[in-house]
């Protein structure tokens, strides 16, 4: 959980580097089925602590790259995790925070949500997070939400997967990501890191992952079970 509630869990070096942690920790932790990614109090992450920002103005081309950098490995980390990470998004996720939002494999948002890149309306560029939003949206769109700079309902949004009522919130997200806890913790890794290794494949080559993908999950002990399971019934 992002918890800077007093700052709308504005993202600072403090934070990104425990959740750094988190994401690591979470990765090599078998017992774990799924990471749920929410934010204290009434708002998701306001994006960049802007103080911080402020303050790094005198600092060299180097130092602004290796905070940068920073950002960009959590979000290459949440990519490489070996479970579904879910965004469950209240009140605002703007700036860094849709950033981080949209680095996550699905986002579940409350009704009254609040989504966008509104850095263009300050001079700022969300550089870091287009590399995964151009992925996730056409190009035409992608454009449109980094340079309108305008704040999206989460059924406008686009790149939400669900939006539940906000009395209900907790309960609906707790159901959703049960159910894939429930999932086969093999198949669902094999399925992330199968999508996200075709990014930039040629059509050949991304049959050719599928085939070596494919036979690999045929080996599981999740599989064999699943079709006896199948057979039986």
């Amino acid at each position: 959980m992002l918890n800077r509630p007093e700052k709308r869990n504005a993202l600072n070096h403090e934070l990104i580097s425990e959740l750094h942690q988190a994401i690591r920790q979470s990765a090599s932790d078998t017992a774990v089925r799924v990471v749920l990614l929410s934010g204290a109090g009434s708002d998701f992450c306001s994006g960049a602590d802007l103080a911080g920002l402020q303050r790094a103005f005198e600092a060299g081309v180097l130092d602004q790259m290796a905070d940068a950098r920073n950002l960009a490995q959590l979000f290459q980390d949440m990519r490489r995790h070996p479970r579904p990470i879910i965004a469950a998004v209240r009140g605002r996720a703007l700036a860094g925070g849709c950033g981080l939002a949209t680095a996550c494999d699905l986002i579940l948002a409350a009704e009254s949500a609040q989504f966008g890149y509104p850095e263009v309306n300050i001079g700022f560029v969300p550089a870091i997070v287009m590399a995964i939003l151009r992925r996730s949206v056409p190009e035409k769109r992608a454009f449109e939400l980094i340079t309108m700079g305008e704040i999206y309902k989460a059924a406008d949004f686009g790149l939400v997967n669900q939006v539940f009522a906000d009395e209900t919130f907790d309960i609906d997200v707790d159901a959703y990501a049960g159910r894939m806890a429930a999932k086969s913790a093999s198949a669902l890794q094999l399925c992330k890191s199968l999508l996200y290794q075709m990014d930039g494949m040629v059509f050949e080559s991304a049959l050719e992952a599928g085939v070596q993908i494919n036979a690999i999950a045929r080996m599981t002990d999740d599989c064999k079970r699943g079709i006896e399971k199948f057979l039986r019934r």
